[in-house]
Order: structure tokens, then sequence, then C-alpha cells
């Protein structure tokens, strides 16, 4: 089973699979968390969708409370969050694990893939960023250190936006 049929909520509550959710285009999946010290990369994040939407691109934000408790709010709090502080309109998933017991299943997949120059395992922090073709094969992985707008993160989504 590709990732793309993996059933993630969309933060509205609606029920969804990952492929709706990227409407099977190319993405970047992205742990996200509203009170870190990266947050100010949903900056970049949103540039980077606005940019690449137009070639058929989506960044997916995917709320996690795992690390530090700097996800506590609600779906509505986070989508009031991100959309004021932030002008976020790509699309965002329910919250969910990303590690241990309870990881959702797309973490189960993505977290097999190395982070670059680096190896696989759970995610590290907020903002780890996974790089996935238009058919749902995770392409790169990058940890939260990683800018969005780092060239090798550049690189990567002009790789999946012509294959």
């Amino acid at each position: 089973m590709s990732i793309l049929e993996l059933p993630i909520g969309r933060l509205d509550g609606t029920a969804a699979t990952l492929g709706e959710i990227t409407g099977g285009r190319p993405a970047l999946v992205v742990n996200v968390a509203s009170k870190c010290g990266l947050t100010p990369q949903y900056s970049k994040l949103e540039e980077l969708h606005e940019r690449y939407a137009p070639r058929g691109f989506t960044v997916v934000g995917v709320p996690c409370n795992q690390f530090g408790g700097q996800e506590p709010g609600s779906a509505e709090e986070i989508a009031e969050f991100c959309s004021s502080t932030y002008g976020v309109t790509f699309p965002m998933t329910e919250k969910v694990d990303v590690n241990g017991a309870g990881r959702h299943p797309l973490f189960e997949e993505l977290t097999l893939v190395p982070v670059a120059g680096g190896d696989p395992g759970d995610v590290t922090w907020n903002f780890e960023k996974f790089v996935i073709k238009a058919d749902g094969t995770p392409m790169a992985r990058f940890g939260p250190g990683t800018e969005p707008d780092d060239p090798a993160v550049m690189e990567a989504i002009e790789y999946v936006l012509q294959v």
C-alpha cells in the first residue's frame, strides 16, 4: 500500500487519506508545532507552498505535541494560530504522534527514510521534513534545523517535480 492511501484526518476533523490531502501532487510533509523555537519556519514553508503550488507541489503540515508539549492546542486553535500568525494556506492534518507506540502509520513509513547525512529512525524534533513524490514514494528527509529554503531541500523539491 502507498502512503497516499493511509487515512489521516484533516485539521478540520474531516476524514481523508494523505493522497486526498496532497491532491496526488509531490509534497513536503512536515511535523509542526505552534510553540517551538522553530515555529518561525512556518513563514518559509508558506513561501515554498506559494512558490511551488503553481507547478503542482504542496506543503503538508502535520501537528504533533510529542516534543516538549509544544503543540497543545485544539484543531481550531492550531488553525487560527497558523492562519493569523503566518498566513498558512497549505493543508494541515489532524494532530498525530510521530514516534512511539501510538506513532501514526504515515510516520511508520517516513521514519524508514534516512535523514540527510544520517540514518533512518525516530523523528528527532518539530519541523522534520520529508519530501515525497506524487506516487507517495519518500525521496528525502531533512532534520528540524534544516530551513525549508535550504538548497538541499529546494533541490529535492525540484527533483520530485520532474519525475
